[in-house]
């Protein structure tokens, strides 16, 4: 059952993608995939990577998480990203739930909970606090709500959001999938029944994608886990669908793959389809087909001729971009930043150190070691000239003041985080080939240390000077 739900999760989400913003051909300059990375400590929670063709991608924010959700049970998985038809607009849809903290996996299918996590943005750079929308709790018996996935459909003037879950119907407990209307991923109406399959065959990761110009003869074409990986094509999103095929023709049984991710590559009429090779622990393997109207069609790209980056991609989404929100994502979390560590200048032999979260403080012969290295990265709230701390052994998690009083704390997309945790970097207070760190939200205050525990402190003396004054060192 654990591989059974992993699919719910990898097929819905990535449905909503294309289909979400009415055709990828518009977007020409990239990728995006948001997605999780496993059950590890800090696995569960959004990551993003990007890519130019599609076949060979790049982790961004050095391979650690983007978003982090610190609601419901603070953990996301099977992360699905939407466009607005109008491109003003994105959100990120996730399922809540945390395995890590200990939760299994019989809890997860039956207990777990039955809401959303949903990110929003304008700019795919800066986004809200995560928000949980119930949209399961009104299915008798539910279980939980898995692998939310959303697409446009115009002739409901809304979108559709799909996910699967697990209740008892007519004598039978089986995973199907449900659907709810939402204009504003706020609202939504009362959940209905979307797909079931015949007797005790369940249903799981389905995801939809627009087909435009109807290329195969269908508009809408779909791919689900249900004892194979069966794709079917439709002329509406709500209408009624027609079984395509499989692709048990090219060797892929649903005993060996899973959880399908759906895109058109940019400018090209053709397709992508990413099934998890979860029998084999192999992780994604990529499809590509220039036929939607046939399984017959579906080829295996070979081995050497993609790249997923460094990370081991789980269940997600993928985007088509602009070469303007590919910019702005590489502005803001692209490149490879090193791990540093930040020195004192008048008590050289200590280091910034978090210990227990709420210590910051300067220690000499930190241990653990990893407690004082991080990496200075583009700041949240301002990635022009500005910086912010981000921790290498709890990632996500950076160095932010409250009350003038610092913690480390992991990022919630909040603005107000954003601002608490970026710093302008000045030459040094006391030495001028050191470095000095003001803060974004207040300018006349700066990082130092008093009494070797960190705050942001007005400095007015020689003494403040040199305590705010730092090296950054290897």
């Amino acid at each position: 059952m654990k591989t059974f739900f992993k699919s719910i999760r990898s097929a819905v989400a990535a449905t909503m993608l294309t289909a979400a913003f009415g055709g990828a051909q518009a977007q020409s300059a990239g990728y995006l995939l948001v997605h999780f990375t496993g059950e590890s400590a800090h696995g569960e929670q959004t990551y993003m990577s990007v890519s130019t063709d599609g076949m060979y991608w790049t982790d961004l924010n050095n391979s650690q998480p983007v978003l982090r959700s610190t609601v419901g049970e603070k953990g996301v998985r099977d992360q699905t990203i939407v466009r607005s038809p109008d491109g003003s607009k994105y959100w990120i849809l996730a399922t809540d739930l945390r395995i890590a903290s200990g939760k299994g996996w019989d809890a997860a299918q039956h207990s777990a909970s039955t809401k959303l996590v949903i990110w929003e943005s304008t700019d795919l750079v800066h986004w809200s606090e995560p928000r949980l929308v119930d949209v399961a709790g009104a299915i008798p018996n539910a279980g939980c709500a898995w692998a939310p996935e959303a697409i446009w459909d115009p002739a409901s003037n809304a979108y559709i959001v799909y996910w699967a879950t697990i209740s008892p119907l007519n004598g039978v407990d089986k995973p199907r999938i449900y659907y709810a209307k939402t204009t504003d991923f706020r609202t939504f109406t009362a959940p209905q029944m979307y797909i079931d399959r015949p007797g005790t065959q369940g249903i799981i990761d389905t995801q939809i994608l627009e087909i435009p110009g109807s290329v195969g003869g269908y508009k809408y074409v779909r791919a689900s886990g249900d004892g194979q990986i069966t794709v079917e094509g439709s002329q509406s999103v709500l209408g009624a669908w027609t079984t395509i095929g499989d692709l048990s023709q090219i060797g892929l049984t649903g005993s060996m793959v899973e959880g399908p991710i759906l895109f058109q590559f940019n400018n090209e009429s053709k397709w992508g389809m990413w099934v998890d090779q979860y029998a084999s622990g192999k992780g994604y393997l990529p499809l590509t087909s220039t036929n939607m109207g046939s399984a017959q069609n579906w080829q295996k790209v070979p081995s050497g001729s993609f790249n997923l980056g460094s990370s081991h991609k789980r269940h997600g989404g993928v985007l088509n971009l602009s070469a303007a929100e590919l910019s702005r994502l590489n502005a803001q979390w692209g490149g490879s930043t090193p791990i540093n560590r930040i020195q004192s200048s008048n008590f050289p032999d200590r280091y910034v150190r978090h210990a227990g979260f709420t210590s910051v403080r300067i220690d000499a012969n930190v241990s653990p070691l990893d407690d004082s290295k991080f990496r200075v990265v583009k700041g949240l709230a301002n990635n022009s000239g500005y910086v912010s701390f981000a921790s290498v052994n709890f990632p996500g998690y950076y160095l932010r003041h409250k009350n003038f009083v610092f913690e480390l704390a992991p990022y919630d997309g909040s603005p107000q985080f954003a601002t608490d945790a970026t710093f302008k970097q000045v030459p040094g207070l006391a030495d001028a080939e050191a470095f000095s760190f003001q803060a974004y939200s207040h300018p006349t205050h700066y990082i130092r240390h008093y009494a070797y525990t960190l705050r942001l402190d007005a400095i007015s003396n020689q003494t403040g000077r040199s305590d705010a004054t730092f090296d950054v060192t290897n």
